[in-house]
C-alpha cells in the first residue's frame, strides 16, 4: 500500500502526544499507515538502487522513537520517518547513501553523507582538483538536472579562491550531498512514488559514484 494523509497524520499525532502509552494504543495504525507502507516502498525501490550500485545492500528503515541515549531534552518520538540504501558499512568510513523522508512537511530525498569522514572529504577535494573523470561526470549529471541542490555547511574562509565558483562550490564544503524537497502530496500517495524516486537517483547516480569513489579511496588507505 502507498502512503497516504493518514499516514503524516499518525506521525503528527504521536509526535505531539509524544507518549509511549498512546503509541502502544495506536500501534496498529502504526503498523497499517507507516510502517507497511515504508517496507513496501523500500522493497519496490531496492531493484533500482542495485542497478545503480550492485554492492548496495544495506536497506535501513528509522525507528518512529529516538534513541535514548542521545533525546536527552528531546521529545521521545519523531515527526517524521526515513530509510537509506547503501553498502554494508564493515569496510567504510563513512559511507554516501541514498535516503527518503517523510513528514507533514514534505518529502525530502537525495543522497550524501550524514557526515563525511575528513579523510574521505580530502579524497574528494583530490578528485576535484585532478580533473578526476569521476567528477566531471558528477558535475555533468548534476548541472543537467533540475530536482536536487547541493548541501553542505561551507567553511567560512575560502580554501580555493583561485578554483573556479563551480569547482569552489564543491570544494569549500565540510560535508557534502543532494537534496529535494517536495510537497506534491498526490505523489507521496501515489503508488508511482518508487518509480518517480527511482528515475531521480538514477539520473544522479554520477554523483553518487563520485562520492563512492572519494570513500574507496579513504578505506583502501587505511587497510
Amino acid at each position: 500500500m502507498p502512503f497516504s494523509p493518514q499516514t503524516l497524520d499518525f506521525l503528527f499525532e504521536n509526535r505531539l502526544n509524544d507518549s509511549r502509552t498512546w503509541f502502544n494504543e495506536h500501534r496498529d495504525e502504526y503498523n497499517s499507515y507507516v510502517a507497511k507502507p515504508f517496507k513496501e516502498f523500500t522493497e519496490a525501490l531496492t531493484p533500482a538502487m542495485k542497478n545503480i550500485d550492485e554492492l548496495i545492500s544495506y536497506v535501513k528503515i528509522s525507528r518512529i522513537y529516538r534513541d535514548a541515549r542521545y533525546a536527552r531534552g528531546k521529545s521521545v518520538f519523531r515527526e517524521n520517518m526515513w530509510c537509506t540504501f547503501s553498502r554494508g558499512k564493515d569496510l567504510y568510513k563513512s559511507l554516501p547513501a541514498f535516503y527518503f523522508d517523510i513528514s507533514e512537511k514534505g518529502f525530502e530525498y537525495g543522497c550524501g553523507f550524514y557526515v563525511a569522514s575528513a579523510e574521505t572529504m580530502n579524497d574528494m577535494r583530490s578528485l576535484i582538483l585532478t580533473d578526476s573523470p569521476y567528477f566531471t561526470a558528477a558535475l555533468e549529471a548534476f548541472n543537467s538536472q533540475n530536482v536536487f541542490e547541493l548541501y553542505g555547511d561551507m567553511y567560512k574562509r575560502d580554501k580555493y579562491p583561485d578554483e573556479s565558483d563551480e569547482k569552489r562550490n564543491w570544494l569549500n564544503r565540510k560535508t557534502i550531498g543532494l537534496s529535494a524537497l517536495s510537497k506534491d502530496w498526490d505523489m507521496l500517495f501515489s503508488d508511482k512514488l518508487p518509480e518517480k524516486i527511482a528515475e531521480d537517483f538514477a539520473g544522479i547516480a554520477p554523483v553518487y559514484d563520485f562520492f563512492m569513489k572519494a570513500e574507496e579511496l579513504s578505506a583502501d588507505r587505511g587497510k
